[in-house]
């Protein structure tokens, strides 16, 4: 891979783990700890409070499982390694990287 598609890629993986820190801090409110005071909320209302806080948590989940492949990505890429399949060495497709940055195996791998 050359220096200019190192660049782009890189800037494309800080780009989606920026986002990913935005999300987190979005999220944050979200897993606080709901207040079960009946007196100031009924029922139904906590039903749907403990529900928007599993929610928030599964999506924490999913958020720091794709900041995982993402810095794993960025390794790959500084030790030279990024851009070819983990499992084949041949290259991932660039369009497949564009789609998703973090990808380590090429299609064909993948697939299989």
């Amino acid at each position: 891979m050359d220096n200019e598609s190192a660049d782009r890629f890189r800037a494309l993986i800080e780009a989606r783990l920026a986002a990913l820190q935005e999300g987190d801090d979005l999220g944050a409110q979200g897993q606080q700890v709901v207040t079960l005071d009946q007196q100031a909320t009924g029922r139904l209302s906590r039903m749907d409070a403990l529900q928007m806080q599993a929610m928030s948590k599964a999506a924490q989940t999913r958020r720091d499982g794709e900041t995982r492949r993402l810095r794993a990505a960025l390794v790959r890429l500084d030790e030279g390694e990024y851009g070819h399949c983990m499992d084949c060495g041949e290259p991932i497709a660039p369009r497949r990287l564009e789609l998703d940055p973090a990808a380590p195996r090429c299609i064909s791998c993948a697939a299989g």
